[in-house]
């Protein structure tokens, strides 16, 4: 279950004590980078626990939650319907609360060295993606919420723009990548283009342009799971996110703090807002 945040957590007041052991982290692909590179440095300095993380796409991850093969304290998912399929008896019960606590725009991110990133730089992105020979990767929306809004920007504009060649990008398999592997496989060359969160691109320093006729992003939740076993150490995970150290880091990394973070409980799906801690 979530455990509440303590009326000393919610303050933001600085941690004094320092303290020793892991905190395991389920989080969407979309932080790698962030959390390996920023987050677990900066938490461990303040609070002295360390973050042992497993990335993947966030529908993958709940699978695993819900089937028993992975054990984590907290989840991270880039979709607040992602949390939904670990909320209830019928589901586990692994998710009682979740905060929606940030947002990240949907980018298309492309090789510089490319033969089409000029076209990319000066023409709309829906000319440009099926040219001839262009490479372009997404991930699977059967694992990834990401996957889900690249072909809903893929089929969407396609309809609106009258852009047809669109539509079969959306449906083809040859396209599909794992969610920790899409960076790699752009900064190999083996892609002219894929689709990112604004938060993964900035931290692999990929160039970017908007998907103009679009207004798509990730929505991120943080959860503590049922039967966590470094509860004190999740919270403490939890209040560093969403307190003011973990809001600069989010700012600094194409991330959009919500304030205040919104509170989803199982027992009430309608929206109720919580002061920022």
């Amino acid at each position: 279950m979530f455990v509440g945040l303590t009326d000393t957590a919610r303050s933001g007041a600085a941690t004094t004590t320092k303290h020793s052991g892991t905190v395991d982290v389920l989080y969407a692909g979309s932080f790698l980078d962030l959390m390996q590179q920023q987050f677990d440095p900066a938490f461990h300095k303040a609070t002295g626990y360390t973050i042992s993380g497993i990335s993947a796409g966030s529908s993958a991850l709940a699978s695993e939650i819900s089937g028993g093969t992975v054990v984590g304290d907290v989840f991270i998912s880039a979709s607040p319907a992602v949390d939904a399929t670990l909320q209830g008896a019928a589901n586990g019960s692994w998710v009682t609360t979740y905060k929606e606590f940030a947002k990240s725009p949907l980018v298309l991110g492309y090789n510089p060295a490319s033969r089409f990133a000029l076209a990319l730089k000066s023409e709309p992105w829906y000319d440009v993606v099926d040219l001839p020979g262009f490479l372009l990767g997404r991930t699977d929306p059967a694992t990834d919420p990401k996957g889900v809004l690249a072909v809903d920007a893929l089929s969407g504009v396609a309809l609106s723009y009258n852009v047809p060649a669109l539509a079969p990008l959306a449906t083809s398999t040859s396209n599909i990548f794992e969610e920790t592997s899409l960076v790699g496989e752009l900064q190999a060359g083996q892609l002219d283009a894929g689709f990112f969160y604004a938060v993964e691109a900035k931290a692999a320093h990929i160039k970017t342009v908007p998907l103009v006729g679009t207004s798509l992003a990730g929505e991120y939740t943080v959860a503590i799971l049922k039967n966590a076993p470094h509860t004190a150490a999740a919270q403490a995970f939890v209040k560093f996110l969403l307190g003011k150290s973990g809001q600069k880091i989010l700012l600094a990394n194409g991330v959009t703090p919500l304030s205040p973070v919104q509170d989803f409980t199982a027992s009430s799906p309608t929206t109720t807002t919580t002061s920022q801690p």
